[in-house]
């Protein structure tokens, strides 16, 4: 056996005893412990993934496996973090490479850190703290996404961009931008009629492929065998899967697993929050009735041309007045006016509420659409009979409230006014909201759905099973 061989065959012996102790302590992790392989990568000081493959120095590993033996398993779970939220997936979306970076790593952190099992435990320090204070104060949920906007706007200075990046680091994630080039180099080849490198006598990008570098000389580094375009989709798809299984395992944990696994399930059920077509969902609320406009798609031109041509300027049939159509005619939109729901939201919301209503074919004519304003109590209702009216109250907004939150009273409203005819063709109501409140038992006799911003910390797990989440 060569010594490059002896090394690989330590490396991944640490790596499986790592993998064997995660496992007996968190059981939940086992889809993601078993979708990463091991791969000596000598081009790395460190280790490092890139969503398929764990890459180590094996050097690295025997240091650190015999001077601090748990804080290899932390930076196992790290790197495993970076794959639940598919950090590397979605990098080539952000322009600052470093500040992405930095942002996956706090993200990861703060997940670990928030994690009470003895294998990756580590008392926090207090300029760990103190960061981690200062960063909830700005941005509610610690996402990879959110702080590297925090970090975008904040325009942070040089230095403590360093500071931070000493702190967080565990991992290599040079890895991630091979990942990015690959996409490139990969929709480069198939407009090309240039052979990939394989063909042409270099080192293939395939991980199975023999290390063609390293055949005369064991003792040169390899160039890194990247994951092809297909293979990295794959590999998202994967981790999506495995964020899902997890996410569901620690659904069903007792308020003790809960404790123990900290941050993980509210961050990984923010990750996985549905998008929702706002539009589409709309027309669920929709009603089949005539509007007086004339309907020439039902109009015989035959018997209007026969009368013409034999009465003379008699026609013996006329177009339609009226025709069906499929439209909203009443919906009720609720919002929240509590103190702990942003202003900022609630006018991002009727501004894409406005701009579907003042859309093609979505309201009657005539419409009577309901805004409730309500914190603990029923401070307001504004009703708009004239879908471009609508546009005039979200530019004009001046909320009432500011108190606690009750949703219980917008629907006892709603139910009066449809005991009373004034809502009698009531399909559904909306009620936009940060989830944080008390939410009535009783299910409603029309849709209800409670509507959330996607981009924000939710209170959405209290929402009763007979409502609707909407995620915008």
């Amino acid at each position: 056996m060569s010594h490059r061989e002896d090394l690989e065959n330590t490396g991944r012996k640490i790596l499986n005893q790592i993998r064997t102790e995660l496992y007996l302590s968190m059981h939940f992790m086992g889809p993601a412990l078993g979708s990463l392989q091991y791969i000596m990568d000598l081009s790395t000081t460190d280790i490092g993934t890139d969503g398929a493959f764990l890459r180590f120095n094996p050097h690295y590993l025997m240091r650190q496996y015999i001077e601090r033996p748990r804080y290899l398993n932390r930076v196992y779970m790290h790197s495993l973090m970076h794959c639940i939220f598919r950090h590397m997936f979605t990098a080539k979306e952000h322009e600052d490479i470093e500040l992405w970076d930095l942002a996956c790593d706090i993200a990861a952190e703060s997940v670990v850190d928030s994690m009470d099992y003895p294998a990756i435990q580590e008392t926090l320090t207090d300029r760990r703290a103190a960061i981690y204070q200062n960063l909830t104060e700005h941005v509610k949920v610690l996402t990879a996404e959110k702080l590297y906007q925090y970090f975008v706007e904040l325009d942070m200075d040089y230095n403590e961009q360093v500071r931070l990046q000493t702190e967080f680091y565990r991992d290599d994630h040079s890895f991630w931008l091979r990942l990015q080039d690959e996409e490139k180099e990969t929709d480069a080849q198939q407009d090309s009629t240039v052979p990939p490198l394989s063909q042409q006598g270099g080192v293939s990008h395939h991980p199975k492929d023999p290390d063609a570098a390293t055949k005369d000389n064991p003792n040169a580094i390899p160039p890194r065998q990247l994951l092809s375009l297909g293979e990295l989709t794959e590999k998202d798809k994967e981790w999506q899967k495995n964020a899902k299984k997890i996410r569901t395992e620690l659904a069903m944990s007792g308020k003790k697993a809960s404790d123990e696994t900290g941050s993980l399930e509210r961050l990984l059920s923010f990750q996985l929050q549905k998008h929702t077509n706002y539009k589409e969902f709309l027309s669920r609320f929709r009603i089949l009735r005539e509007e007086p406009k004339i309907d020439l798609d039902s109009f015989d031109y035959g018997f209007y041309n026969y009368g013409m041509a034999v009465y003379g300027n008699m026609p013996l049939i006329e177009e339609n007045e009226y025709r069906e159509a499929n439209r909203i005619e009443q919906l009720v939109i609720a919002i929240d006016t509590s103190a702990s729901c942003q202003e900022t939201l609630v006018q991002k919301f009727l501004n894409e509420t406005a701009t579907i209503l003042l859309g093609p074919d979505t309201f009657f004519t005539k419409c009577e659409i309901h805004i409730v304003e309500c914190d603990d109590r029923v401070q307001n209702d504004i009703v708009i009979r004239h879908p471009e009216d609508m546009r005039k109250y979200a530019d004009g907004l001046s909320l009432r409230g500011g108190y606690g939150t009750d949703f219980r009273p917008v629907f006892r409203y709603v139910e009066e006014l449809r005991q009373s005819g004034a809502l009698r063709h009531l399909k559904g109501l909306l009620y936009f909201t940060d989830g944080f409140g008390i939410y009535p038992k009783k299910p409603t006799e029309y849709d209800t759905a409670f509507v959330f911003w996607k981009e924000e910390e939710l209170g959405d797990d209290a929402v009763p099973d007979w409502a609707l989440k909407l995620y915008i």
